[in-house]
């Protein structure tokens, strides 16, 4: 298939399809004709189907890279899947508690906004209701 059939059959631009080549997520599912035509195998559809799986996911183009290479040496690479998904499960819950300490800090400080500070405190800073003195 040429480039263009690959686009529409996948849903992926041209432009991305051409990316994902240059950096090796399509090997070996592409060749290049005589003129120089990206040929692509049918395979190129599952391949693109499992990076648009993994993105959504949360993995990187680099983590989708790892996986492909142990599905390209001939195994399974289900187990690599799953620790990276661990992984990112364990980085969003980080990401959570760190969301919920921010919200929790935002609330305090709007529990205690002036919206007219002292002077003295106007003069030493941008913000006072948000700054402290160091």
């Amino acid at each position: 298939m040429k480039i263009g059939q690959v686009a529409a059959l996948s849903g992926f631009p041209i432009k991305t399809i051409r990316y994902y080549e240059d950096i090796g997520l399509l090997e070996p599912s592409v060749e290049r004709s005589e003129s120089g035509y990206r040929l692509f195998e049918e395979s190129v559809l599952g391949r693109l189907g499992f990076i648009k799986r993994a993105k959504s996911l949360g993995l990187s183009l680099r983590e989708i890279s790892e996986i492909l290479v142990i599905r390209d040496r001939g195994e399974l690479p289900c187990r690599e899947v799953q620790h990276k998904l661990t992984t990112k499960v364990q980085d969003i819950t980080s990401q959570i508690e760190a969301l919920e300490n921010l919200k929790t800090e935002l609330q305090q400080i709007l529990e205690h906004w002036q919206e007219e500070p002292s002077t003295d405190q106007a003069s030493k800073n941008v913000c006072p209701n948000i700054q402290t003195q160091i």
